[in-house]
């Protein structure tokens, strides 16, 4: 009998497609699937924004416990949701090639004057910190709930916009009529990627995932990680990053800002693609060199 390979994934649109996706490319392979959908505490508790919960991987936490009873063989994420250390056991196998990392934003209007005092809306530190330092006069209000809700609530509010990644209102096909690419705004890393991992000592799971792995995409997104991953600390942050290949260069952007945006710390970096391990490091090394250990004590400080 051929094994059955049981992908757990959350139970929003946006992660079925998700999920669906990699059951459409490993079937493709041969293999028989299942999947099996789970509700995580992001999920359950919209009331207050993410960066106030926290608590690192709440989005993935339920899928880890799933996988490692042995209810799961693998799980499908958000790469950006996925904590920088993966819990003991767990092993990431793939990383899909990448979609846009583009954030953009929503209006109700086709017309946007961002001249005038605004309210724009989001869940997201690492969004509000960059809007505020490019549009100080603006009001940010917070935003939580799966694509679906939070578009609704744009349409049931007095806000002017919202701000979501690009690459999940496509995927599901809810890209809106008036929108804006946000191409000043850097992403947070892995924006725009999926990840799958599974056990560790899973042989059989380990070698089908693998062949849908994506090797631009696993690097490219190992760099923006490693820079989160330096500079982070175990502290929710303002913090973006976007690595590009070309050619045998691979260039690192990386930003941290204060929460309130005020303060912006940037680096960019390009080395040869056969050292791209080393790149994160260095750059968050040089943004915590050049402010950022002090100001990422101020943001722990603050969360206390």
């Amino acid at each position: 009998m051929k094994k059955t390979i049981r992908i757990g994934t959350r139970d929003s649109e946006l992660a079925l497609w998700q999920a669906n996706n990699v059951r459409t490319q490993l079937e493709a392979l041969g293999h028989a699937t299942e999947l099996i959908a789970v509700k995580s505490q992001g999920d359950l508790n919209l009331d207050t924004p993410l960066y106030e919960l926290g608590i690192t991987g709440i989005f993935t936490k339920t899928l880890d416990h799933a996988m490692l009873n042995g209810i799961v063989d693998i799980a499908v994420h958000s790469m950006k949701d996925v904590p920088t250390a993966l819990p003991i056991g767990i092993v990431q196998k793939a990383v899909l090639e990448r979609a846009t990392s583009l954030d953009i934003l929503v209006t109700k209007e086709k017309t946007f004057n961002v001249d005038n005092p605004c309210t724009i809306a989001t869940g997201s530190l690492r969004r509000r910190a960059q809007w505020l330092h490019r549009y100080p006069h603006h009001y940010i209000v917070g935003l939580r709930g799966n694509v679906n809700s939070r578009l609704r609530k744009i349409e049931e509010s007095n806000w002017q916009g919202a701000i979501f990644a690009k690459a999940g209102l496509e995927r599901i096909n809810l890209l809106p009529d008036h929108y804006t690419d946000l191409d000043w705004m850097v992403p947070a890393p892995a924006q725009g990627a999926m990840v799958v991992v599974t056990r560790e000592n899973d042989t059989f799971s380990s070698e089908a995932i693998s062949r849908i792995n994506h090797r631009n995409s696993e690097i490219s997104t190992y760099v923006e990680r490693d820079f989160l991953r330096v500079l982070e600390g175990g502290c929710t942050a303002p913090i973006g990053a976007i690595a590009t290949i070309k050619n045998n260069t691979i260039h690192l952007k990386g930003v941290l800002f204060s929460p309130n945006g005020v303060t912006k710390l940037e680096v960019d970096k390009s080395i040869s693609l056969d050292n791209y391990m080393s790149l994160g490091k260095q750059c968050a090394l040089e943004i915590l060199g050049n402010g950022g250990k002090k100001l990422m004590q101020q943001i722990k400080d603050e969360v206390k």
